[in-house]
């Protein structure tokens, strides 16, 4: 099983371009279509003949983005879903899935590259027909590919078993019934009878697929996530609270998540933290939240709070970040969450806990601050040693910025995957 990013050197030159396409659950929606938007963009420009077919469009991005549902199968798609939804099967059916090697641009296809495969748009059963004849790279942005059914099993491990019995049956993607042992079984039968070539963003993640007798016999690459540093960079603190109108001489918090009230990215832990801080630093400090129903957060909240709900525009979020002092992510489980190496890019640093791959790239006081999972009051003592020494803050600052240029950079990740399909494809 290969650990290490495919050699860069490795790729035999092409008299034609790569064609890739792209299966993802959006094109620019959520953590994992986001990183999926990137690389598409990031191989484009490095000549790729990259295209996309996702469960939904948020981006009216040329016409190299299509939807995955045959529009001639839609409502069996949605009958479908309706069922296995009732029945609690996730996703073993969908039509249209068992229509894409009809499609042009399937056939045409010379790698497969899958990310997020749960969300109810896409049957993991079409696998093994998929992987047939072209590679097929599957990047795992979180644990629901060996898993009977969760997103991240916070510590269950039933999935080491075979699943069955499941104690979060309603952590997403939620179940109404426990077939967990069953879909764990499906997956096996599928993966047994596909050739998959896996990614993984962080090392924490390459540990698990070793652990996982669903996929364990499959190869699996690190190759960590990347983002464009021209729009995500440092820029001047007084300028970026200027355009959103924040008080100079207050201490800035941020937080922030795709939904932001999830209660696995530890919204609840973050005011726990708050409350203790210090009474002087709560009185000159501000939160910002950003993220889709950021304003269900519940709590007695000891500053002024700014909502600014979902931010699809990549520079007033590179401007939002770079107006804060800090950014805090208390998340309970996670990979390499994109929104770390976001602030880290343009130079705030980060305090996060040490759980999943965060600690890869938040590195205890050098990017930023790694608290013990879990323990607000660890994350409060982060929070207000940052706030209150600028020097340390802004020498984090400068290295988080640093890191982030030489480690994930958008063209870096990029060629990294173009090594790896050439030598698949040349294999």
């Amino acid at each position: 099983m290969s650990l290490a990013a495919p050699d860069l050197a490795s790729a035999a030159p092409r008299t034609k371009p790569l064609r890739v396409l792209h299966i993802s659950a959006s094109d620019n929606a959520g953590g994992s279509a986001r990183a999926t938007y990137r690389l598409h963009t990031g191989l484009k420009r490095l000549g790729a003949d990259s295209r996309m077919l996702v469960g939904w469009r948020v981006t009216d991005d040329g016409t190299d983005i299509r939807l995955v549902g045959d529009h001639r199968l839609w409502m069996l798609d949605r009958l479908a879903g309706r069922l296995t939804e009732r029945l609690s099967l996730q996703y073993l059916w969908y039509p249209s899935s068992f229509a894409l090697p009809f499609r042009a641009w399937l056939r045409d296809a010379d790698v497969v590259q899958l990310s997020n495969l749960h969300g109810g748009y896409f049957s993991h059963t079409v696998l093994p027909r998929l992987s047939r004849g072209r590679p097929v790279v599957w990047r795992l942005d979180d644990m629901w590919a060996f898993t009977g059914h969760c997103a991240y099993d916070l510590g269950c491990g039933r999935w080491k078993t075979g699943c069955g019995s499941c104690p979060i049956l309603s952590d997403y993607p939620a179940l109404r019934h426990d077939r967990t042992a069953l879909l764990w079984r499906v997956k096996q039968r599928i993966y047994d009878r596909s050739s998959l070539t896996l990614v993984v963003p962080s090392r924490w993640m390459a540990g698990l697929v070793r652990e996982s007798p669903l996929l364990q016999r499959h190869p699996v690459h690190v190759i960590p996530y990347g983002l464009d540093t021209e729009v995500f960079r440092p820029i001047p603190q007084a300028a970026a609270r200027n355009v959103l109108g924040i008080d100079p001489a207050r201490r800035v918090v941020l937080f922030g998540a795709h939904f932001a009230s999830e209660r696995r990215k530890g919204g609840e832990v973050l005011l726990d933290a708050l409350a203790r801080l210090p009474a002087q630093v709560q009185q000159r400090l501000e939160l910002l939240v950003i993220g889709r129903e950021s304003e269900h957060i519940r709590g007695q909240i000891p500053c002024p709070v700014r909502w600014l709900g979902a931010l699809k525009d990549d520079r007033l979020l590179a401007t939002v970040y770079a107006a804060a002092d800090v950014f805090v992510l208390p998340t309970l489980a996670d990979n390499l969450p994109n929104t770390i190496l976001e602030s880290m890019a343009c130079g705030t640093p980060v305090v996060s806990f040490d759980v999943g791959g965060v600690a890869e790239a938040v590195r205890h006081r050098d990017t930023g601050y790694v608290a013990r999972a879990g323990d607000a009051a660890d994350l409060a003592e982060g929070i207000r040693l940052l706030l209150d020494d600028d020097a340390m803050r802004q020498r984090l600052g400068r290295r988080s910025h640093e890191v982030a240029e030489q480690e994930y950079g958008l063209e870096l990740q990029a060629r990294r995957f173009l090594a790896l399909y050439e030598g698949l494809v040349h294999a």
